[in-house]
């Protein structure tokens, strides 16, 4: 690969063609399989690789070659940048720092020089700077857009990564916007080494806010089978009900009109009246009551041989329902 890859050598060295998964070889600005039934070449563009598996994906490699968007950037019209940060937002991301913290500290007590796996890691995620700042840990960045951190842009359906490449992996408001949830769990188990971690944040009660990419919910039960092949470190609400209600108001608001204009100015109207809701999740976000109502959920597990059976999964409910 080019001299000016994003990439580690090792994790350049770890790389594995999303198609077939055997090795790679670097030819000129490409990437090539080596794997002769298969021959796929991939190119890479200012050092970044572009390893897509186009008969399983929604994205093409000519997205990235002709630079098209292939996100839906919420809330970033001309107002909103005009005000900046004078918009209170209506979100609370209450368990994330901490959460981070925690994996952090899981990582570096089981491996000298952990390496970690970001999906959808273009722009630095929420909470996330005990993981970046330590130096100990090797993050490989990878997203389905161009950002600022992305070093790879790969889907999670097919991560171009051979087997048990990784210490941990994370997946911080993901899987809502992946066509196949269950696959890309599939995707993380099986590029992680044995015991390895998972982070993840899903959303329960939050409306669409990645317009055509946006396909799946989860309850807490629901999230925790989507993993159940990793034994559950520990996990709960990371958003709450406040942040949810104000959610709620808000796309209530937007359902008025398909007017861009009006609708950005209805998001600032809803942001300056609904902020103040998402204080209330500092209390509630521990509470049984906010498990069946919350916002969105993390878990972190670590990878196992067992299956959670769907009746061991009913005795995990911890909400307030009798």
């Amino acid at each position: 690969m080019q001299s000016q890859s994003r990439l580690s050598a090792a994790a350049q060295d770890a790389l594995r063609c999303p198609i077939c998964r055997a090795r790679l070889s670097a030819r000129d600005e490409r990437l090539a399989c080596t794997a002769l039934g298969c021959g796929a070449v991939f190119p890479v563009i200012d050092g970044v690789p572009i390893l897509l598996n186009e008969r399983a994906s929604v994205f093409a490699i000519d997205d990235f070659v002709s630079r098209r968007n292939t996100t839906f950037n919420l809330g970033k019209g001309r107002l909103r940048t005009t005000l900046g940060r004078r918009i209170p937002s209506i979100s609370r991301n209450v368990k994330a720092e901490r959460n981070y913290a925690r994996l952090t500290e899981l990582l570096v007590s089981a491996a000298s020089a952990p390496k970690v796996l970001v999906i959808g890691g273009s722009i630095q995620g929420q909470g996330t700077a005990a993981l970046t700042d330590n130096r100990a840990v090797e993050l490989v960045e990878t997203d389905v857009s161009f950002g600022p951190r992305t070093q790879l842009v790969c889907d999670g359906h097919d991560i171009p990564f051979a087997d048990a490449t990784f210490d941990g992996v994370i997946v911080q408001a993901v899987l809502e916007h992946v066509v196949d949830p269950v696959r890309c769990v599939a995707e993380i188990y099986r590029v992680l080494k044995p015991q390895g971690l998972v982070y993840a944040e899903t959303p329960f009660m939050q409306q669409v806010h990645g317009g055509r990419y946006d396909f799946t919910r989860f309850t807490h039960l629901g999230h925790r089978r989507l993993f159940r092949q990793f034994d559950e470190v520990e996990s709960g609400a990371v958003c709450g009900p406040g942040m949810a209600l104000a959610w709620a108001y808000q796309y209530f608001l937007l359902s008025f009109t398909t007017s861009g204009g009006l609708r950005r100015l209805l998001r600032v109207f809803a942001s300056f009246t609904a902020f103040w809701l998402k204080y209330f999740d500092g209390y509630l976000i521990d509470k049984p009551g906010a498990l069946d109502a919350a916002s969105g959920y993390y878990f972190i597990g670590r990878k196992s041989e067992q299956v959670l059976s769907d009746r061991e999964l009913l005795n995990l409910y911890r909400g307030a329902v009798a």
